[in-house]
């Protein structure tokens, strides 16, 4: 077993852990980083998921890196792009460089005594390694990549065709012509049934309960007349905020009056489907707008699909599965060639890494989340949590700059430990962090995480804010720094990644 120290070890090189590197690089220029990815490739979320019409359900300004202007058209970026643009970040900053492909992070041990983290790693699903880091980054998201969520439909031992999870999409699969169900309402059905109904001979999209559909055009106006007569890095700028106001007030909008919201996304959806479509129950849940995530669908391609006849939606529970139908409670029998169960994601914090401090096992679930990001009495670790109500990448990256701060403040002082205490009157009375309703926020309540009452440990749903506390917030308010001799660094030059021999040429 090898043990190789750096100042920082980024876990996932996913659009979160790319961008915490290139962050680390210009705001934090005299430390040693890797990033340890278990997968072999670049991409996370964009390069796992390989289902029809993959695409994000944020608009793409928000969704990239503030640094590097979003090329694309689109208002709802193609997997494939933002794939694509992930890639090219990293090659174009020097962060592939720095990537250890392969390389799963299985177990990460702190020690006081030493100031660090010993992390367990398997290379290649056989060897066994070891690193050593002053401090943790993780990068993993909150969901499994083993699969989704998936019930237990009486009979379907007995289904005769594929059951395919979006998650694990087989390569070569052929729809053409064929009876598809989909299962499930939320972000990744409404992109798999107009996607696939090109080609079926029908498809169905099967729904315990609907959720709330807004259609946003395809290309974004604005942008395109903000890039015809700006630079590049104002016009991506200009669009990013745009953006961010019109979505930060529409949530706003929706929380405070969320009976007028939920009328005007039904009369919208209304317009959009055939005369006489039964809009009650398909498409008004029963819950408020932004209780659970909204599902952004562009130009309405789904309402298209339904209108064209090539799709339909159905709202019920199964009662069965068959040899080639699905049996709805309602006595509704649907012939199905094949099954995509969308039904929700398997939530999983750290990345499934079993974390302990001083021999004690940490449970992400027990603690409180500090600013959204550290973990109550866990020292020099940060995991990354995106908005609710945003794009993923506005929250990661500012705890990519925060943690910059933190560690930069560490060096002025000479720390080598800095711990979150849960301290203040009323502070750790907990909510979730995930504020949502939705199945798969419900199943993990004991999973994730907790934010407090009030700041710094609440998670705000607002950039605005949280960006003027990334800035100028107090960074010594609730935490507990300590001093101790460095321990060794890796012989990297200051500033750049920490390159094995042989790994570039």
């Amino acid at each position: 077993m090898t043990n190789e120290h750096l100042d920082v070890l980024i876990v996932g090189a996913g659009l979160s852990g790319v961008g915490a590197a290139c962050r680390l690089q210009t705001e934090c220029p005299g430390r040693t980083w890797a990033i340890l990815e278990g997968r072999d490739a670049i991409g996370g979320t964009w390069d796992l998921y390989r289902y029809p019409g993959v695409r994000a359900d944020s608009d793409a300004f928000t969704l990239s890196y503030p640094f590097r202007p979003w090329p694309g058209r689109r208002t709802l970026a193609e997997g494939s792009a933002l794939l694509r643009y992930i890639r090219e970040t990293a090659a174009e900053r020097g962060v592939e460089r720095g990537i250890r492909f392969r390389h799963r992070v299985v177990a990460a041990a702190w020690s006081s005594q030493r100031s660090r983290w010993t992390v367990e790693v398997e290379v290649d699903g056989a060897e066994r390694v070891t690193f050593s880091c002053g401090f943790l980054f993780l990068c993993t998201g909150y969901y499994s990549y083993q699969g989704s969520h998936r019930p237990a439909w009486p009979g379907l031992e007995r289904f005769a065709g594929p059951v395919v999870d979006p998650q694990q999409w087989p390569a070569g699969l052929d729809w053409t012509g064929q009876q598809v169900v989909v299962i499930g309402s939320g972000a990744t059905a409404v992109t798999i049934v107009p996607a696939m109904a090109g080609r079926a001979g029908h498809v169905t999209m099967v729904q315990r309960s609907p959720s709330w559909v807004m259609s946003l055009p395809e290309q974004d106006a604005v942008a395109d007349l903000l890039r015809r007569y700006l630079p590049p890095r104002a016009a991506h700028h200009a669009a990013r905020w745009k953006n961010l106001a019109t979505s930060i007030s529409f949530y706003s909008w929706c929380q405070r009056w969320p009976s007028a919201a939920g009328k005007v996304l039904r009369a919208r959806a209304a317009q959009q489907l055939p005369p006489g479509y039964p809009v009650d129950p398909h498409f008004t849940p029963r819950y408020g707008p932004w209780d659970q995530r909204l599902c952004a669908v562009p130009g309405g391609d789904l309402f298209r699909a339904v209108t064209a006849g090539r799709a339909s939606v159905e709202t019920g529970h199964i009662a069965a599965v068959g040899e080639r139908e699905i049996t709805l409670e309602s006595g509704r029998v649907l012939p199905a060639d094949i099954i995509v169960s969308a039904t929700g994601l398997r939530i999983l914090m750290c990345g499934g890494i079993r974390l302990t401090v001083d021999g004690e096992p940490v449970e992400p679930g027990e603690r409180f989340a500090y600013r959204g990001c550290l973990l109550s009495g866990v020292p020099n670790l940060s995991i990354c949590i995106g908005y609710i109500n945003n794009s993923w990448t506005l929250r990661a990256d500012l705890t990519a700059r925060y943690v910059c701060r933190l560690l930069n403040h560490m060096d002025r002082h000479g720390y080598t430990r800095a711990v979150p205490r849960l301290t203040g009157p009323g502070v750790a009375r907990p909510r979730p962090i995930l504020d949502l309703t939705s199945n798969y926020v419900e199943r993990a309540r004991n999973v994730l995480p907790k934010q407090g009452a009030r700041a710094p440990w609440r998670l705000r749903q607002n950039y605005v804010l949280d960006a003027a506390g990334v800035r100028f917030g107090d960074v010594t308010r609730n935490m507990s720094f300590a001093r101790r001799p460095a321990g060794p660094r890796s012989p990297a030059p200051a500033g750049r990644a920490a390159v094995r021999k042989g790994d570039h040429d």
